[in-house]
């Protein structure tokens, strides 16, 4: 299975309790976003948030929130709920991935299952990563950083990209969600956290 039928069946796991509910209400599933971003980014969120996305077969909503400080993460998940949000992707950034623990607890008490890019986020109790592992990343970067200064030059080094991806599940937040997950995508997941 390639990288992007992979990442068709994690959204569509992620995003099957709101894809159920939203069948049975003949309403389309609503996804939010939660996002750190310049004013630009959060500004073509918004209008992304006016406009429904159209995926295989399925009107899907986009309900995004920015956040710039720590106290934001309380109130995107408030909208969320209150925008009758199924399933939160929580985007790549330097402040989500320090909140994470926050993030987790706001997503425990609005039981909102979430999807992020880090397993960092789902070690802190978030239900689905799949993304680069930093701890190899960080690695990566100490092995440069020795090649430098043993004298290599920078020109010399090759540019390096994560080829490896990992998928990672935290069983005990889906289960807490009331999630049945399917063996099939089990069995695909890096690490099961229990």
């Amino acid at each position: 299975m390639n990288r992007r039928d992979f990442i068709t069946l994690l959204g569509g796991v992620a995003a099957w309790p709101c894809v159920a509910a939203a069948e049975s209400a003949k309403k389309p599933p609503v996804v939010g976003m939660l996002v750190q971003g310049t004013p630009a980014q959060v500004k073509g969120m918004r209008l992304r948030d006016e406009i429904e996305a159209t995926a295989p077969k399925l009107d899907i909503k986009i309900v995004s929130a920015d956040v710039q400080k720590p106290e934001d993460v309380e109130l995107a998940f408030k909208k969320f709920k209150a925008e009758n949000v199924g399933v939160v992707v929580v985007l790549q950034s330097n402040l989500l991935i320090l909140e994470r623990a926050r993030i987790a607890a706001n997503a425990a008490a609005t039981r909102l299952p979430t999807v992020y890019g880090y397993r960092e986020h789902v070690e802190a109790g978030g239900l689905i990563s799949y993304g680069v592992n930093l701890d190899y990343c960080f690695r990566r970067a100490a092995t440069y950083v020795h090649k430098i200064l043993k004298g290599t030059l920078v020109a010399d080094l090759p540019v390096e990209f994560p080829t490896k991806l990992e998928f990672v599940i935290n069983l005990k937040t889906a289960k807490a969600l009331g999630l049945d997950l399917p063996p099939t995508v089990l069995v695909r997941a890096d690490e099961v956290i229990e």
